[in-house]
């Protein structure tokens, strides 16, 4: 079974196309220990099948999915997100 995290902030790049907006992305282990990964390794372990990741919004949860430009970049966003990934950018930033 795919196991999934929350995704409780994200580190935002100085780029602003929407497929480069966001660099990282972490979250909090169960034990409390704090975990961030850059957004290509996300990538890879989702098309991968390893992990899956969502937000939550609302108190309910929100997958993330990849996605790809129209210039052939992959990035990520929620599946509800049309092109841009706004909901991921109203997370806080990482600490």
């Amino acid at each position: 079974m795919q196991a999934r995290y929350l995704i409780h902030c994200i580190t935002r790049s100085d780029l602003m196309n929407h497929d480069r907006r966001i660099s990282h992305i972490g979250g909090v282990n169960p034990d409390g220990s704090h975990w961030r990964m850059r957004v290509d390794d996300a990538i890879a372990a989702i098309e991968g099948g390893r992990w899956g990741f969502y937000i939550e919004r609302g108190g309910r949860e929100v997958p993330v999915v990849v996605a790809v430009s129209r210039y052939g970049s992959k990035y990520i966003k929620t599946a509800e997100d049309k092109l841009h990934p706004d909901s991921m950018l109203t997370l806080p930033e990482c600490g």
